[in-house]
Order: structure tokens, then sequence, then C-alpha cells
């Protein structure tokens, strides 16, 4: 069994219980714009990436806007039931709509701020950019994968792991687990990582991951992985409820 950061971390550190329904029950989660607008944020930042930043904002933004249209649509045809659907804004119509806007204005707002800064992307030997890899390597006796969104090339030598975040939370635990991955799959020096932070379009502090070791970031894919084996899926119900996916079918949940 691969695992990945947002196992872990949802059974660590969010519920064990969330973690059974969706992912050994198999629960559908609820849908949410908030997803969606991530999701085509990516997709769009990425071809703009890959292409060498060629294209205009425009071309990218419709990008952006055809991903998160399609991605809503196949949702509504799940779930007409707008209800039904996880929302941050007053109601999930208006959520769908305002995160369309401002997918669209951060989508041109990267653009802008890759073309003045010109982060110089790690490539590898094929001259391919260091973008939306996937990488898998065993961590502490556990096979663990992660999709890394940036590899930035350093002046020394090394290389930083780069996260793309529309929202605003952010996991230490995840770019530890990054610089793990790049440094047993690569062979590569990771000294720092950072978040690129889209709702104030520019760069985190950035995180200092050279005294990161294998064993602290495997210590916890062992202990989640060891409780999934042992059925152990304790709930955790309290404020956290309210933005749990799966909430419809739990019966620990706050209420």
């Amino acid at each position: 069994m691969t695992r990945s950061v947002s196992q872990t971390e949802q059974y660590l550190a969010k519920c064990a219980h969330a973690y059974y329904l969706r992912r050994v029950e198999g629960v559908v989660p609820r849908p949410a714009a908030w997803s969606h607008q991530g999701t085509a944020f990516h997709g769009a930042s990425e071809t703009y990436e890959i292409g060498g930043r060629k294209a205009d904002e425009g071309f990218i933004a419709d990008l952006f806007s055809q991903d998160y249209s399609a991605a809503v649509n196949r949702d509504l045809d799940r779930e007409p039931d707008l209800k039904q659907w996880m929302t941050a804004g007053p109601d999930a119509a208006s959520d769908i709509e305002s995160r369309y806007v401002l997918g669209r204005e951060q989508t041109k707002a990267y653009v802008r701020w890759a073309q003045k800064n010109g982060p110089a992307l790690w490539k590898d030997e094929k001259g391919k950019p260091g973008v939306e890899l996937h990488l898998t390597a065993n961590i502490g006796g556990i096979k663990v994968q992660g999709y890394i969104d940036q590899l930035v090339s350093e002046p020394d030598g090394s290389v930083r792991v780069r996260d793309l975040k529309t929202g605003t939370m952010k996991s230490r635990f995840q770019l530890e687990t990054y610089a793990i991955l790049v440094r047993k799959a690569l062979g590569l020096v990771v000294n720092k990582g950072d978040w690129y932070m889209a709702k104030r379009n520019g760069l985190s502090r950035p995180l200092d991951l050279s005294k990161v070791t294998e064993d602290q970031v495997g210590e916890k894919y062992a202990r989640m992985d060891a409780g999934v084996k042992a059925g152990d899926f304790p709930a955790n119900p309290g404020f956290g409820c309210r933005f749990c996916d799966v909430s419809h079918a739990c019966t620990f949940k706050r209420r």
C-alpha cells in the first residue's frame, strides 16, 4: 500500500474515522467549489510552466475556466442539490460563481508574478521542468508517494520544494515529505521549501528543511500505517466536523 501526505494528515491530525469512511468504506465526499478552484489553478499554472511561460495570461485564465467549469458541472450532475455542497460563502451557488471569478484573477496574477520573478525551475536530463513531479520512495519502511508542484533550482546547486496554494492552509509535513522524496528519488540536495500563496500573489517565508531526516518523517507514516492495518479508526468530533466532506455519513459528528 502506497501512503501519502493527505492520507497521513487525515488519519493523524484530523480524524481517523473520516479516513475510514472515505478510504475504507468508500463514502463519496460532498462536493466543494474550493477543491475545483485549487485543481483548476494547478492545472493552468502547470500548463503555463511546461510551455516555457510563453502563453499570455488570458489564455491561461481560459484554461482555468474550462477545467473549473467542467469539474463543477460533473459534480452538479452527481449532486444537483446545492444544499448538500460544502461552502465557505453564504450559499453554494454564490461560492461557485465567486470562485470562478477569483480563480481567473489568481491565474492571471500567477502568470504576471512568474514573468516578473522568473523562478528557475529544475529540469531533468531531458530538459523537462520540475512541475507536478510524481515521486515515490521508501520512507521509514513505508512506500510513500507525492506530487510536487514545483522544484526550483537554487544558486548553490540545491533545489527548493514549492507548493502552490489557493487557500490559506499550509502543511509543514507536506514540504518535509517532499524534501525526503526528492533526496531519495532524485538524489538532489534540498535545504529549503516554500509556498506560493495565490491569495496574496507571492511566496511565503522559506522553510528550513536542511535538518529534516527520514526518521522524523517516516515515524508519522509508520504510525499511520500501523493504525490503519490494525483497524484503529477513532473519531475526533469537534470544530473540524464543519469542514469534513464525509460528515453526512458519520454518526459521531458534532452537531
